[in-house]
């Protein structure tokens, strides 16, 4: 599915960039999540979807944001209570891990739901490469340094060698 997102200013929006890491575990705003799925009411749909399904949407599927998390957040995207009309959000809002996301698909009722969990799917995956990747490359660049340590280790102790014979 290749769709175009907008945020408020006009820009595409890619929904890897609608992936955070909170708790250490990837996750995705309610908010987010009724925009892509299109859900008329907004989290409001999606607070009902899981209301209605409690039973398959257990802690580590999705959690509501502490204050101190969700003004981190904020801090993080760079929003601001000005673009709502009641001066910020009257209750924090859910989070959903990859899982919650796929069970969130399985219950909403919305046009788009199947197609957008596919590309939802498909950004958690990529972003989890992406991860991945990284950490192969940072184990590199690890292993890079320690041996010009050692490099420098035994050179200062040659240097150190040479001072005592001057001696």
């Amino acid at each position: 599915l290749q769709r175009e997102y907008l945020n408020r200013t006009g820009e595409e929006i890619k929904i890897e960039d609608m992936i955070y890491e909170i708790r250490g575990k990837h996750v995705m705003l309610d908010s987010d999540l009724a925009r892509l799925y299109e859900c008329a009411n907004g989290t409001k749909s999606i607070n009902l979807a899981v209301n209605r399904n409690n039973e398959r949407f257990p802690a580590d599927f999705y959690f509501q944001l502490t204050k101190e998390e969700y003004n981190n957040l904020k801090f993080q995207i760079e929003t601001s209570n000005s673009n709502n009309n009641h001066g910020g959000v009257r209750k924090l809002p859910y989070v959903f891990t990859e899982q919650g996301v796929a069970m969130l698909a399985t219950v909403l009722r919305t046009r788009v739901a199947s197609q957008i969990s596919v590309a939802i799917m498909r950004a958690f995956v990529k972003m989890r490469k992406y991860i991945s990747s990284n950490l192969i490359e940072q184990k590199y660049i690890n292993n890079l340094v320690l041996e010009d340590h050692n490099k420098i280790k035994l050179l200062e102790a040659s240097f150190q060698k040479i001072e005592e014979k001057r001696k």
